[in-house]
């Protein structure tokens, strides 16, 4: 059998990505030499996607609990309770290197594997939202990437029946050899019906369900572990295949079987399918199992243990049932056309046994397998070390503004802010019928069924911020999170994250790394905002553009928060004629010829200026919380009218956001239009609220240690300035001026 009896060479342990240390650890974990089922099992559960070896001991720094928060890191998904026995269970993951190889199956069975994390653990999922870094328009493959992914996310999603109600899509020349495709997934769940993944009960049946196994997918999880090198049309075959309609199955069987008291654990199989599953499953209930390869499901002739084991074939489950419940799974698995077979039983031997054609193939003891895996503290660069690395120039002198108007155009149709419309309209977002705000918004707000509470959800994070200063970065991916959801009115309850980084053995990224979490870290803490799920993704560089180019260190954030009455959520659009725009901040902004708004890192010297200079903004973060607590108490009041936070492009971007929104237009006062510092800086903790009642917006402000001036007043059709004493105007944009160059980028690039 070439499966055991074939010779383990160097050549052979270097394919499966271990390095010499790490095979000799193998040797003594089995007190022998493996052979290559053994082996391939080690190589996937000690990768980085798996083990997360290289970041492990950082993670462990992170706040991961608060009163509401049910089930933190270490199962599927995270669990944070929203009252009324309910509970939303949520992650966000990535699916990178698959998308940049076969960009339709790549997104696809992202998205397809997210949700199988939220429903395994009981959980009706009931929204999908995604996080997309693209490299250059200009680059020759980056259209066929782009609606490659779009068109995979969208299929798979419409299909299964969950809307896909949010998300960012950005573009910068360092994602040109590897972009990033990050999936989020949000179910609600009663919280006397979650299901957890520890295997217990010596003897239970262990059971495979769902689809059956094929070769596709083999070794995804140690390519997902590694940079790209020329080859990498090469590992086509080790993206999966995904079914959509296949998933909707599985979740309605497994949300029936968990109706009754059959199930003692389940997890899916996602990354290292079968390995990781039963391998999870045993060591989190401190047990042992054994298979029979025999009876695995398989779709293909002359499967070997080892390719079972590595599969990575998409929409199956493992379970442990009580004793005699198998013949009632059965009939709900077989009514819904789904495979289910017992393939082992729960041991106490605190080892992975597989046997196939009579003979045992594997023996590993669990423990070096997941809780004893490699853990590096690898070497990284202190924050002024990095910086100096980087070597991002000083901003320096920045000329003011000739063309306001124009500026203001150019921003909208740049790749990064104008609109989405092209992508989200391919996306079902109102199946289920609960969807009451998508994509457009700050954040995506939908319904618990059958009830007045909704969930706000939100992913952000602004990448050349991280590049430029990655602690300040991650605490700003984190608060623009919270602002998304405090300006719908929502409270922010915790967050998932997916964090995309390039080589971890360069000192250099280990440090964006290690930064970028202390400055998440510290801003979970502010903010009242634990970090429930996650995951990391590593090696997201690339070799084939000619030179080792890495992304920009992304650490996304996925925000979910709870509002307690949807019907006063908040929405960006103008609401009337005469009504008064606001800008609420901590009171450091001035105007006229003090004005010191942030431009560094700013969207508007790179697009207009030419330039990628100066520090990203900084995040004060009690700022943050008193700002976002205020937005939300006007909001609950009936204050607020409309709200949009000030994010990319600076305080004139969110005004155009919100006249196109509400197609309305906006005469804006001179002292703003005067300073291009104050329109198109970046500074953090700001929001643009429009209201009818000026002197008890200002008083409650005050009352809250903020500031809140007046920066127009809404009417008309178009973005301009208030008549001033000399007659020189700077600024008058037509509304259809601004739409069309908002909608120019999506549909003349996807057209050409």
């Amino acid at each position: 059998m070439p499966d055991t009896t074939s010779p383990i060479t160097p050549e052979i342990v270097a394919a499966h990505g271990l390095s010499e240390e790490e095979y000799a650890r193998v040797l003594h974990a089995l007190g022998r030499e493996p052979n290559l089922v053994e082996l391939g099992i080690f190589s996937v559960m000690w990768s980085e996607h798996c083990s997360y070896k290289s970041s492990r001991i950082h993670l462990k720094k992170l706040p991961t609990e608060a009163p509401w928060v049910i089930c933190g890191p270490g199962e599927n998904a995270g669990v944070i309770d929203i009252g009324d026995n309910q509970a939303c269970i949520f992650k966000m993951e990535s699916h990178n290197h698959p998308s940049y190889i076969e960009p339709y199956q790549g997104a696809a069975t992202g998205v397809g594997g997210i949700l199988r994390d939220v429903f395994t653990m009981g959980a009706r999922p009931v929204a999908n939202l995604n996080a997309l870094r693209f490299g250059s328009p200009d680059h020759p493959k980056m259209k066929h990437l782009v609606q490659g992914v779009v068109a995979g996310i969208g299929g798979y999603g419409n299909c299964v029946g969950v809307p896909t109600v949010g998300g960012e899509t950005n573009f910068h020349k360092a994602y040109d050899g590897n972009i990033l495709v990050n999936a989020m997934a949000v179910g609600v769940a009663d919280q006397d019906k979650i299901f957890y993944s520890a295997a217990t009960g010596i003897g239970n049946p262990i059971v495979y369900v769902g689809s059956k196994t094929g070769r596709d997918g083999i070794h995804g999880a140690t390519m997902a572990s590694a940079d790209f090198g020329e080859d990498s049309e090469a590992k086509r075959p080790t993206v999966q295949v995904g079914d959509p309609f296949t998933e909707k199955l599985l979740i309605e069987a497994c949300l029936e079987l968990m109706a009754t008291d059959a199930i003692v654990a389940i997890q899916d199989m996602g990354a290292a399918g079968l390995t990781s599953s039963s391998v999870e499953m045993a060591t989190n209930g401190k047990a042992g199992i054994i298979l029979d390869m025999d009876k695995v499901p398989c779709r293909e002739e002359g499967m070997t243990p080892y390719e079972m084991m590595l599969s990575e074939s998409q929409e199956r489950m493992l379970m442990v049932l009580k004793p005699g419940k198998e013949p009632m799974a059965e009939a709900i698995f077989r009514k819904w056309e789904l495979d289910f077979a017992v393939i082992g039983e729960v041991t106490d031997t605190g080892h992975m046994v597989l046997t196939f054609q009579g003979e045992t193939v594997c023996d590993i003891p669990l423990g070096p397998l997941a809780e004893d895996a490699p853990l590096y503290d690898r070497p990284a660069l202190s924050l002024a070390e990095y910086k100096a690395w980087a070597n991002v120039a000083p901003l320096g002198d920045v000329p003011e503004s000739s063309d306001v108007g124009a500026d203001l155009l150019k921003l909208m149709a740049c790749p990064d802010l104008a609109s989405r419309r092209w992508i989200w309209e391919q996306y079902d977002s109102q199946v289920g019928a609960d969807t009451l705000q998508k994509s457009g918004g700050d954040a995506a707000v939908v319904r618990i069924h059958g009830t007045q509470k909704a969930l706000a959800m939100s992913t952000d994070c602004t990448p050349r911020y991280c590049y430029a200063d990655p602690y300040e970065g991650g605490k700003q991916a984190v608060a623009e999170t919270y602002r998304n959801i405090s300006a719908v009115g929502a409270v922010p309850l915790a967050i998932t994250n997916c964090l995309n980084f390039a080589n971890p053995q360069r000192p250099e990224i280990m440090a964006q790394i290690v930064e970028a979490l202390r400055g998440m870290g510290d801003a979970c803490r502010a903010l009242d905002y634990p970090i429930v799920s996650g995951n990391v993704s590593l090696y997201n560089e690339s070799k084939a553009t000619g030179g080792g180019s890495a992304i920009l260190p992304t650490p996304a954030i996925g925000g979910v928060g709870l509002m307690a009455d949807h019907t006063k959520m908040a929405t960006i659009a103008f609401k009337k004629a005469g009504n008064l725009l606001f800008v609420i901040s901590d009171g450091e902004l001035s105007v006229g010829q003090d004005c010191n708004g942030h431009l560094g890192q700013s969207l508007w010297l790179r697009e207009v200026a030419g330039r990628e200079d100066g520090l990203p903004p900084p995040v004060d973060l009690n700022s943050e919380r008193r700002a976002g607590e205020f937005v939300r108490s006007i909001i609950s009041n009936g204050l607020a009218l409309a709200v949009h936070d000030v994010s990319d492009g600076g305080l004139l971007i969110a005004v155009a956001e919100m006249a196109l929104a509400g197609n309305a237009g906006i005469e804006l006062s001179c002292d703003y239009v005067s300073c291009s510092d104050l329109l198109f800086g970046e500074d953090q903790g700001r929001y643009l609220v429009e209201i009818d009642n000026f002197d008890e917006l200002v008083r409650m402000a005050n009352a809250a240690g903020l500031s809140a001036e007046c920066v127009g007043k809404i009417g008309g059709s178009a973005i301009l300035e208030e008549p001033r004493a000399d007659g020189v105007c700077r600024l008058n944009v037509p509304l259809t001026a601004l739409r069309e160059a908002s909608d120019s980028f999506f549909r003349d690039w996807t057209e050409s």
